[in-house]
């Protein structure tokens, strides 16, 4: 049985976030083609993810033991690592992914649960895992001109990367917000390449 963790970072619910529209069938999918894996949704907002401040860090370098993995913000490192398979459900938000996902990505980010330092530099702590990025978009930043401004699904490649975790799929609707376009085929082709992607997920 695997572990799959459903990270959704957008405040629009369900039904109205074309980015979660998706999502959510993935899910779906997922769980109907895995039924005995455990699937734990994880809605940053409903957490209330915020910014680390100066306690925090310091709190943060203080846990020890046990205690730590119940901690009001390691415990998100340690759930992290205890996953098998991530999903991102985060849209482009001004060319990288919405303020709350990085915060969170400052949760998980720490020595010792998810990556390491070595003598030779960082070390992932996370191998043979998975990750699938679902993110919609209102321009075409899949391809140049406009793919050398997104910074979202590279960013988190890179950090998923960083952490050990290089199995990373992604999955775009884009020109959603361009004049004219047919905004409902789009999100309609995107939910069949997600559900696609569900089956050997």
């Amino acid at each position: 049985m695997s572990k799959l963790l459903y990270i959704k970072a957008n405040p629009k619910p369900d039904n109205v976030s074309r980015t979660f529209r998706i999502s959510e069938e993935f899910i779906k999918g997922y769980k109907e083609k895995n039924p005995q894996d455990e699937v734990i949704t994880l809605d940053l907002y409903k957490e209330n993810i915020h910014h680390l401040t100066l306690e925090d860090i310091n709190d943060i370098f203080s846990q020890k033991g046990d205690d730590a993995q119940s901690h009001p913000i390691l415990k998100y490192a340690y759930e992290f690592a205890s996953a098998d398979k991530y999903v991102i459900a985060a849209p482009l938000w001004n060319l990288s992914i919405p303020a709350i996902l990085k915060s969170y990505i400052d949760y998980i980010s720490v020595t010792g649960i998810t990556f390491k330092y070595t003598e030779n530099g960082p070390v992932g702590l996370c191998h043979g895992k998975k990750a699938m990025h679902i993110v919609a978009r209102g321009g075409s930043y899949g391809v140049e001109p406009l793919s050398s401004y997104e910074m979202g699904d590279r960013y988190l490649r890179t950090i998923f990367g960083f952490l050990g975790i290089t199995d990373f799929t992604t999955v775009a609707a884009e020109n959603l917000d361009v004049i004219g376009a047919d905004v409902e085929g789009i999100v309609q082709k995107a939910i069949k390449e997600a559900k696609e992607v569900a089956q050997n997920f």
